[in-house]
């Protein structure tokens, strides 16, 4: 019969150290301590196949125990534990040498499956620090202590000292290029620069040449020689926003680089060879953008070596608390008025959809402290304020004056109520579906291509249209593009 494993838990917590040893001891052979000294004699004694680690212990930071542990026994594996669950503590652990980091409260299922996996795996896990940068004890301005959060907090983590490729999904507004910052800022190019260029508010003719310079007269307006983003960015990290707005050609000379290494300006002969970290950010759905023909697949593959998806903030809303009181905070730094929210108000902001995420969050926040005279943010602020948003139609927010949920419907009712009230016994004799129709119609479409900047693309797929259907809207309804 094998031998047990023998696990060490190091946790002060004694209903925590009741849960895991009733969770492992049919399995496992356990020894469990409430303090860093104890697992210390038992780590020098040679005993111990795995350590679980809690962060706050009474007489030591466990993250600064790990380095002393992999100094003598550097193939012990150890699992940090831990409910300071920020990005910080996550990069902190993998930094120390850490075989994994999970956050309070934590899944047991998830814990087996953790704890199989390292007694799988017989792999070494000597780790040479010397060539990672220290992550400082400085606040990072990511938040979030929800588990679909704390899954980008772990990638992170793992990918800082890293120069993998990364690609970052999620919505606009959820702080992609915050993420790609993070992972350069502590990160081993850190003393190197962070260059970021968005593909979609670039022109398709200019987008070569933004990326990898120009000659001077190789193209009309090109008076000077010009440097691209590849140089600028040399040694340091390229962050390409909207990567699913660049156009098929530049795909291919992107690739063509990545590949090779080199690249030469618009208009020359001479390679120039680039030393960057590339890291990739999208809200739209690349997978659907290879099928249709819009992205070249090879890219995609060379692009999204790692992804991390960043969720939208209606499914992380158990993380609005420490958003809001984060903005207060920064507002106030930022030398607008000190304001305190209530409870009730919170429970508001919670019912609102947040179709502009974190970003929408924060400047409606800002703009509360300037409007609010009172110190303290009420309920009925909230209400009376998110329904001036340009996306009322989307909140589940009731009216200040009615108790009625503002709807888009409900709109159109009124105002063909309106209709009716006026024209009384005097109707048209026909058309009025149509004409409504097209009062609807009309503005939704110019609004999307607005919000979209013309990219009749992007326009089409935020309508649910074909592409033909959408041109042949916009000629019928006599649509200017701006």
């Amino acid at each position: 019969m094998n031998k047990k494993k023998l696990i060490l838990i190091a946790e002060d917590d004694v209903s925590i150290r009741t849960v895991l040893s009733t969770e492992l001891e049919s399995k496992y052979d356990l020894k469990l301590t409430d303090n860093c000294a104890q697992l210390w004699n038992w780590v020098s004694d040679g005993l111990g196949d795995l350590i679980i680690l809690d962060v706050m212990m009474p007489d030591e930071n466990g993250l600064e125990l790990i380095p002393k542990i992999k100094e003598i026994r550097p193939d012990l594996k150890i699992i940090v534990i831990s409910a300071q669950n920020t990005i910080l503590t996550a990069m902190q652990a993998v930094e120390k040498g850490a075989y994994e980091y999970l956050a309070k409260p934590f899944d047991l299922i998830e814990l087996n499956k953790v704890i199989d996996i390292a007694f799988s795996d017989d792999k070494s896990l000597k780790t040479d620090i010397s060539d990672k940068k220290k992550i400082e004890n400085n606040e990072i301005p990511i938040i979030g202590s929800s588990p679909l959060m704390q899954k980008v907090f772990k990638s992170v983590a793992k990918l800082v000292n890293t120069d993998l490729t990364v690609m970052i999904f999620g919505e606009s507004g959820t702080g992609k290029e915050l993420v790609a910052k993070i992972l350069h800022e502590h990160g081993k190019r850190k003393n190197g620069p962070f260059i970021a260029i968005n593909m979609a508010a670039i022109p398709k003719e200019l987008i070569e040449s933004e990326l990898f310079g120009h000659e001077k007269g190789s193209f009309t307006g090109a008076f000077t020689t010009k440097s691209g983003k590849f140089e600028e960015a040399e040694g340091g990290t390229l962050f390409l926003d909207e990567i699913g707005d660049m156009p098929y050609e530049a795909q291919t000379r992107l690739l063509r680089v990545i590949q090779e290494g080199e690249f030469n300006r618009v208009g020359a002969h001479e390679k120039i060879k680039t030393n960057v970290r590339i890291i990739t950010a999208t809200h739209r759905n690349i997978d659907e953008l290879v099928e249709q023909g819009q992205f070249r697949e090879d890219l995609f593959y060379r692009l999204n070596v790692f992804p991390i998806n960043i969720p939208p903030l209606r499914l992380r809303l158990s993380d609005l608390n420490k958003l809001v009181d984060y903005f207060l905070k920064k507002s106030f730094k930022e030398g607008l008025d000190q304001k305190s929210i209530t409870e009730e108000a919170l429970n508001e902001l919670k019912k609102y959809k947040w179709p502009g995420n974190i970003r929408e969050l924060e400047n409606f926040i800002r703009r509360l402290v300037v409007l609010i005279p009172s110190n303290k943010i009420t309920g009925n602020d909230i209400i009376k304020n998110i329904a001036k948003t340009n996306n009322t139609f989307v909140s589940d927010l009731k009216t200040n004056n009615a108790q009625d949920k503002i709807s888009l419907g409900m709109s159109v009712e009124e105002h063909l109520k309106k209709f009716f009230k006026l024209h009384k016994g005097k109707l048209p004799s026909s058309g009025l579906y149509n004409r409504i129709i097209n009062e609807v119609e009309r503005p939704l479409i110019s609004i999307c291509l607005n919000a979209t900047k013309g990219n009749q693309i992007r326009a089409s797929k935020l309508l649910g249209l074909n592409r033909n259907t959408l041109r042949k809207k916009i000629k019928e309804l006599k649509i200017k593009i701006l």
